[in-house]
């Protein structure tokens, strides 16, 4: 008999949640979009799906057309941004999502997603999840994730310190701001394994959430 793995056991102050791969799956829309992105620039679409996962699509463009004025990067990504905000096809809840998010009902939690307004209200929605509170938005930030600027402001708008937050996220990129913020990272799903986080599940049926006395978040990862 294979002897199954202890849970790892984490406990916070608060929980930042990044939003496509971590609470919704949007992939049958991001590529689709960036795919089709792609083809116009006459750049190898696997490629640039290695690079634009947890990016602002304005950053993602940067590194893939280094050459190309900002501006072209932001008028693109404004088109792509209303694109992606008419298109919920294929967008579902992660496996576990509205139970997480109920059991974080009553305690700190911000979304921290590169996704503008319009475009996580939409995606929220069509996969039934409720948006949190407290919400870290494209148009809330300076710079995009790898930067650390969206879970600093989330921790601050909640009034925790960064070391007292834990992050989950599905990308390298936004583990790397997470990591850069300070915090510990819950990665979910097989994109998040090669990135270093500092434990990883499959989705979010295998976390369980309880409230301390002492108002800490206790997690049970695994």
């Amino acid at each position: 008999m294979t002897a199954t793995a202890a849970p790892t056991v984490l406990t916070a102050r608060a929980l930042l949640l990044d939003m496509d791969g971590t609470l919704v799956n949007s992939d049958a829309v991001v590529e689709r979009i960036w795919r089709r992105w792609a083809e116009r620039q006459g750049l190898d679409a696997d490629e640039v799906m290695k690079v634009v996962h947890g990016r602002q699509g304005h950053a993602s463009m940067a590194i893939l057309l280094p050459d190309r004025p900002m501006e072209q990067n932001h008028a693109d990504n404004a088109r792509m941004l209303a694109e992606e905000t008419a298109d919920m096809d294929g967008v579902v809840a992660i496996p576990g999502a509205p139970a997480f998010l109920a059991a974080l009902r009553d305690l700190p939690h911000a979304l921290v997603t590169s996704a503008d307004v319009p475009l996580s209200t939409a995606r929220m929605a069509a996969a039934g999840l409720g948006l949190p509170d407290v919400r870290v938005t494209a148009e809330s930030v300076g710079a995009s994730k790898p930067d650390p600027e969206g879970f600093l402001k989330g921790a601050a708008e909640l009034g925790v310190a960064p070391a007292d937050c834990i992050v989950f996220e599905d990308s390298g990129a936004g583990i790397a701001a997470g990591k850069a913020a300070g915090m510990r990272v819950v990665g979910v799903g097989a994109r998040a394994a090669v990135h270093g986080p500092d434990v990883v599940v499959e989705d979010l049926t295998r976390v369980r959430i309880e409230a301390g006395e002492d108002g800490a978040i206790r997690l049970s990862v695994g």
